[in-house]
């Protein structure tokens, strides 16, 4: 069997990414945060606060917009490490998933990241107001899926939303975990 992180480098390093030129007024990405507990891959979520700008309470990937001149991979370790306390030097990026447009009109790059060691989250409170580890499984089990149809700016869209305990994975992080493990061959 081929080990996690491997697996998902080997599927990225053949995939093209899908860009969105033009289509967007600022550039954004994140970082999907992947570890191993107990043999099963899980992703690092975090909860947004009630007191953020955007996406109050939503539980989302740590990232944000990019910052000058940086890249868009730096944009997401930055953010990151600002949200949740994981170092740089603590996360492994195995490659950059495909763009997509968010409901503010930003580009949003996910870039998938390994945590091959143990960790400690110290989440920002201002922006965190918690961290959750979600295994895999969770968004292969097709009892927690819900879509919906919603206009958005007049044009039909399919909106995700996974069940995890007492919390509610919807939008664009649930659109994202969703590609990403049917293009990867986990489902």
């Amino acid at each position: 069997m081929i080990p996690i992180r491997e697996r998902i480098r080997n599927g990225l390093s053949t995939l093209v990414p899908r860009s969105l030129p033009g289509q967007y007024t600022s550039e954004a990405a994140v970082l999907m945060p992947i570890f191993e507990r107990e043999g099963q891959p899980h992703f690092l979520l975090t909860r947004r606060t009630e007191a953020v700008q955007t996406h109050k309470g939503q539980i989302s990937f740590p990232g944000g917009m990019r910052e000058g001149n940086e890249t868009l991979e730096r944009t997401a370790l930055r953010e990151t490490f600002e949200e949740v306390g994981i170092e740089e030097s603590g996360i492994q990026i195995l490659g950059r998933f495909h763009d997509y447009l968010s409901v503010t009109d930003s580009r949003v790059s996910p870039f998938a990241g390994f945590i091959p060691g143990p960790f400690s989250p110290r989440p920002h409170v201002a922006e965190v107001a918690e961290v959750l580890y979600v295994p895999f499984h969770i968004f292969l089990d097709l009892s927690r899926l819900r879509i919906e149809r919603w206009n958005r700016k007049g044009r039909e869209v399919d909106v995700y939303f996974f069940s995890y305990g007492p919390h509610e994975i919807w939008g664009l992080t649930a659109r994202i975990i969703r590609d990403f493990l049917h293009e990867l061959g986990f489902d």
